[in-house]
């Protein structure tokens, strides 16, 4: 009980944190991932599908939609599920994807504990699950499997934290000079530093095992710039 307490409170608190920054959420990508385009292109380019192809894609933590964006503008045919704890935030997700022709499905929720009836082909999320725990995240790698369809693919682009506490430490302070070279102001920056006290970042190796222990072949590592990294796997055929 105490750890579903736990869990709830810490939901809670991520909700209120993003709604609170939802509107200013998409303006301010750019300037605070310093490998913007680059990490975003590769999450896209993983996806080992036809452009013309039928696709159920679910993402998790959606935020404000910018993956479901780039995924469903090379794969037109793509039907995106959406679901995010924070309901300004898929507000904003509506606005972003408001020009493509794909179906989209919301959903205000929890994903760290949603089960779905349906299978999907992809599943994709973007620096989001860096806010679970540990144990969620080992939990939430297993039920992604399970949801996943024959050959279907996960691709997570998150952060990640350094092997070590110094390596973790300068990853920190880089990403603080790139931003401010990015023209970040000190508000902005605080803003960035209340978001990432829900933080609950794990190591890449460490993610990498999770998903090798919750049945996913193909696991590797495609993408990664200091903390910013793009891994994933696939299903059994």
């Amino acid at each position: 009980m105490a750890s579903m307490a736990k869990s709830m409170n810490t939901s809670n608190s991520v909700k209120s944190v993003f709604n609170k920054y939802a509107s200013q959420y998409n303006q301010s990508r750019r300037k605070f991932i310093p490998c913007f385009d680059d990490f975003y292109r590769i999450a896209v380019e993983t996806i080992p599908f036809q452009k013309e192809q039928d696709l159920q894609v679910l993402d998790l933590g959606a935020g404000t939609g910018l993956l479901s964006f780039f995924v469903a503008s090379v794969f037109n045919n793509a039907e995106v599920t959406l679901i995010d704890i924070a309901e300004k935030m898929l507000a904003q997700a509506k606005s972003t994807l408001s020009s493509l022709p794909n179906k989209f499905n919301y959903l205000a929720a929890d994903y760290s504990s949603c089960q779905f009836e349906q299978k999907f082909d992809v599943v994709i999320s973007a620096l989001s699950i860096h806010h679970l725990t540990e144990l969620q995240k080992i939990q939430l790698f297993k039920n992604i499997y399970n949801h996943l369809s024959p050959d279907g693919i996960f691709i997570n682009a998150d952060q990640v934290q350094g092997e070590t506490a110094q390596i973790d430490q300068r990853y920190r302070e880089i990403w603080i000079k790139q931003v401010q070279e990015n023209g970040v102001t000190a508000t902005e920056l605080e803003a960035a530093f209340e978001r990432m006290k829900e933080d609950k970042m794990s190591t890449l190796k460490s993610q990498l095992q999770w998903l090798q222990e919750a049945d996913f072949i193909e696991v590797n590592c495609w993408y990664k710039n200091y903390s910013f990294a793009v891994f994933g796997g696939r299903n059994h055929m």
